[in-house]
């Protein structure tokens, strides 16, 4: 990941009214390997399932494509070959915008009949130098694909979104040919006034908007995706003790001097970093999760749980997690809360075995702590793109 930027990427979605399933499909994958992240926003014609299925196939084969670095053309070409053509309208059943971001280098972005990406420098809009590019082999011959490259800053932003944001309101007495324009001005409202809006909120609020303007029925589906370039937010979790008790004063001292939030997890790992920095632990009564003893404080942390059983609930409603998840203020879910909110992640895990761990009459999923650390890092790398690392002690 680039020092100069994180690149926060965040997706919002709601279903054409009546429908459980969403007709746009999103895709974004962070290729660590190679230092890029890939986003891809498709719109398949209609609603429901079939629309989900077309959409779902153009996402897949732009990300493919994309990640052989295949030029542009050459990736609207295979598409538009292979998508079913519609017997009526004779058109391709989809519509797409990949954004392929190389983390120390130029964005480039490929659009074909999604409503055109709106990009923010700043609080002030960005105008990119777009290119036409007109396919001219014999099935495709004219169709039209918008593209352009540009080096991204910090406080950049991209927010893309389908026809069901631009058409929203389409009829009404306030937006008689749709929101399209006024969802530009509502980004730069939102963003004035609030410059450190994250991708998420920004996300939230432009597809919630739309909601209204439909009268709470979105006659198509409705998606924002919005990536943010901007100063990463830290977040360490320490939890164990250290193998060697000479490692304690370490423990101690990456924690002091960590600059971001702060949680431990563990009474032992707790009770050692205040021993080291001469500080108070208070325990509290409030139990708000049935399953797990409640939180204590400390000075200098932003959260100190019970080790094991919560990192374990962490890890079950990271994999299950979606947009739609309403998070409790248990234990488990304030760390959720935090993780989410936080872009590098760094786990110092202590190696030292939990005797209580090791009692066989504890349940099976009582793993040990490195394997439940190392479930959560992959999730929040594949599915979160967060980055993460580990250290242990």
């Amino acid at each position: 990941m680039s020092e100069k930027f994180f690149i926060e990427v965040n997706c919002q979605q709601k279903n054409h009214d009546g429908e459980r399933i969403c007709g746009d499909v999103f895709y974004s994958k962070r290729l660590q390997d190679e230092e890029r992240t890939i986003i891809v926003l498709s719109d398949g014609m209609g609603h429901g399932v079939k629309a989900n299925v077309l959409a779902t196939l153009t996402s897949t084969m732009a990300f493919n494509f994309t990640r052989e670095h295949k030029e542009v053309n050459t990736i609207a070409e295979i598409i538009m070959n292979t998508l079913p053509v519609c017997s009526e309208r004779k058109m391709s059943y989809s519509t797409f915008s990949i954004v392929d971001i190389e983390h120390n280098g130029d964005t480039r972005i490929l659009e074909y009949d999604n409503p055109e990406c709106f990009i923010m420098r700043g609080t002030e809009p960005l105008i990119p130098e777009w290119q036409c590019i007109i396919l001219n082999s014999e099935q495709n011959a004219g169709k039209e694909l918008r593209y352009c490259s540009f080096t991204p800053q910090k406080e950049d932003r991209i927010i893309l979104w389908t026809d069901g944001v631009s058409q929203s309101g389409m009829g009404t007495p306030d937006y008689p040919f749709g929101w399209s324009d006024g969802a530009r001005e509502f980004v730069e409202k939102m963003v004035k006034n609030e410059p450190d809006i994250s991708a998420r909120k920004l996300s939230a609020k432009v597809v919630n908007m739309a909601y209204v303007n439909d009268g709470y029925h979105p006659k198509d589906d409705t998606t924002c995706a919005t990536i943010y370039f901007r100063h990463p937010r830290k977040l360490l979790i320490c939890t164990g003790p250290p193998f060697e008790k000479e490692n304690d004063s370490m423990l101690a001292s990456i924690f002091n001097s960590y600059e971001g939030k702060k949680v431990i997890c563990g009474a032992t790992t707790v009770d050692i970093i205040a021993r080291e920095l001469k500080r108070e632990v208070v325990d509290s009564m409030e139990f708000t999760d049935p399953d797990l003893p409640p939180t204590s404080q400390m000075d200098g942390a932003d959260l100190v749980t019970e080790g094991i059983l919560t990192l374990s609930k962490v890890n079950t409603i990271l994999d299950s997690y979606n947009e739609t998840v309403t998070l409790g203020n248990g234990p488990a879910e304030q760390l959720v809360k935090l993780i989410l909110e936080s872009d590098i992640i760094d786990f110092v895990i202590g190696t030292c075995i939990n005797i209580a761990h090791q009692d066989p009459n504890l349940p099976v999923e009582l793993e040990i702590r490195r394997t439940v650390v190392k479930r959560i890092a992959n999730l929040l790398q594949e599915k979160f793109l967060k980055e993460v690392k580990l250290k242990f002690l």
